[in-house]
């Protein structure tokens, strides 16, 4: 890369954007019900609690009793029906159970049907974080554009940094790869 302050923010943008393309992607997946017991699909869930709306993950204690079951233990137990209906309606395929002291999620066993369907779930998420990814190039390269229009770089150094912005993109869009393949194999794996 060459020593310049305008090139090495417009790579330090890039790096930025691309890391966090690759886990966003990685936090959705972990959204993704694999048949197992996974805490993080409830992280985005909002129960109304005290006035408020507060994450599911701060009103109580989240725990796999087994590979197919979660155990929800809230700390005040006047929210368990808040918490009830807040599942409920996020719509996430599960139905709690409530036994006075804590909240039951069991997964079932996914169908093959099923397991298929979140599979291709799964590569549209990898398609859409390729497009983002080759967002991220379209503005670096512009950026480049601009400068080199500009005077600001020889061609020589243009072409050295375009190609390095492909370097990069294709390192993030082999993490994108590898992020799809392994959940597919998680969820194809019975």
């Amino acid at each position: 890369m060459i020593d310049n302050e305008q090139v090495q923010e417009i790579f330090l943008v890039l790096e930025d954007k691309l890391e966090k393309t690759v886990s966003v992607l990685r936090e959705e997946f972990a959204a993704v019900r694999a048949g197992r017991a996974n805490p993080h699909i409830l992280d985005k869930i909002q129960v109304e609690a005290y006035g408020g709306m507060s994450p599911l993950n701060q009103l109580g204690n989240i725990s796999a009793l087994d590979a197919r079951c979660l155990v929800i233990s809230p700390w005040d137990k006047s929210l368990l029906k808040a918490i009830e209906k807040a599942i409920l309606s996020a719509n996430i395929g599960l139905t709690p159970t409530n036994d006075g002291n804590v909240i039951r999620l069991v997964f079932p066993e996914l169908t093959e049907e099923r397991r298929k369907e979140l599979v291709k779930q799964v590569r549209r998420m990898g398609e859409e974080s390729k497009v983002a990814a080759r967002n991220v190039r379209r503005e670096a390269m512009d950026a480049l554009k601009k400068m080199k229009n500009n005077k600001e770089l020889s061609e020589d150094e243009s072409k050295s940094c375009e190609a390095d912005v492909e370097k990069k993109i294709a390192a993030c869009v082999e993490d994108i790869d590898k992020a799809v393949a392994a959940k597919e194999k998680e969820l194809l794996t019975v």
